[in-house]
């Protein structure tokens, strides 16, 4: 049974957990976008599901809808919002050498977490 985690932005659901990969399926809700942020440990491939958005990429912004990838590298700022009417879905695939959510370093954040 996969748990759904709620953030202010939407949630996410862990679909896999292992010593070489993690993926998640995550769901962002219209007008809401995840903080700016980088990883010390991990690299990102986000896989657009439904939905529309625009992810930021170091300073570039792409536009993001279904069937797109990006990958994004250790250290690269990086963020997505929705832009659209419906809930953006996309699932991410991280590897590296550790998961945890602790290695999150937020830039900018709209809920102001730390």
């Amino acid at each position: 049974m996969q748990v759904t985690e709620e953030r202010p932005w939407g949630n996410f659901q862990v679909l896999y957990d292992g010593e070489d990969c993690k993926v998640k399926r995550i769901t962002v809700n219209p007008g809401a976008r995840l903080s700016l942020q980088w990883h010390q440990h991990r690299s990102e491939t986000w896989k657009i599901i439904s939905g529309e958005g625009t992810v930021t990429e170091g300073g570039t912004e792409h536009t993001a809808v279904a069937g797109d990838t990006f990958f994004l590298t250790v250290g690269t700022p990086h963020r997505i919002a929705n832009t659209g009417k419906n809930a953006l879905v996309f699932v991410e695939i991280q590897t590296g050498s550790y998961f945890g959510e602790d290695d999150i370093v937020r830039i900018q954040d709209d809920y102001e977490r730390k």
